[in-house]
């Protein structure tokens, strides 16, 4: 399937898609949301290594990235962080950029980033970052992919809403492109998704969600 860009509405100045009547990110904290659930939830930074793979199920608004990048920065890191998202619906830059400028100083981390997705470009390299926008279906395009992840962010839209995000043979294709030792973070704690990625040979926790959300989920690779 080829990507399709995603039609957006802006419900109280979140992002909402149209096509899964879901948020892009927290109504309450998006910034906060996504430390929590990708960051914490991944145990991060401390797993930070020279050469650290991060991959994502469902690019958005480019916010997870950014915050990866940040704390990346923070800890001075030699060489890039690797980032690799797969999306099947991206998001007009014009509106990421919109979606981005509701958390202070976040446009401008990701800038450089933004100007290569809107001149074309799906790849991007810096000192810091290395990044790559896999467009079409991940159930698709994972399989191909010849990477493997220290860190998995699991961000799609709700498995209600979302359902083909989170597939049992999708979710088996992340464990077989995660390095050993590696893990993975989303927000949903839905019992199905939970199950999916202990078969695919994660060990699951249920832990504590961000704000009124009283469950997300974790897991790594033995």
């Amino acid at each position: 399937m080829q990507s399709q860009q995603a039609d957006v509405a802006w419900t109280d100045g979140v992002p909402v898609s149209v096509r899964f009547d879901d948020p892009y990110y927290s109504k309450a904290d998006g910034l906060a949301e996504t430390r929590h659930v990708f960051v914490a939830g991944n145990a991060l930074p401390a797993r930070f290594y020279p050469g650290f793979a991060v991959a994502e199920l469902g690019f958005g608004t480019g916010l997870t990235l950014a915050v990866m990048r940040m704390a990346w920065g923070a800890l001075e890191e030699p060489g890039p962080l690797r980032f690799t998202s797969f999306e099947a619906f991206p998001m007009p830059v014009p509106e990421m950029r919109a979606a981005l400028s509701a958390f202070p100083g976040v446009t401008e981390v990701l800038e450089d980033v933004l100007a290569t997705l809107e001149g074309g470009a799906t790849t991007f390299e810096a000192a810091d970052l290395r990044f790559e926008l896999v467009l079409g279906d991940a159930r698709e395009t994972l399989p191909e992919w010849e990477g493997r992840a220290d860190a998995w962010c699991l961000d799609g839209f709700s498995p209600a809403k979302n359902p083909e995000l989170w597939d049992p043979d999708l979710m088996a294709q992340v464990a077989r492109h995660t390095a050993p030792g590696g893990s993975f973070a989303t927000y949903t704690a839905a019992g199905h998704v939970r199950r999916a990625l202990a078969a695919a040979g994660f060990e699951v926790a249920r832990i504590p969600g961000f704000g009124r959300k009283r469950h997300m989920s974790v897991g790594r690779l033995p």
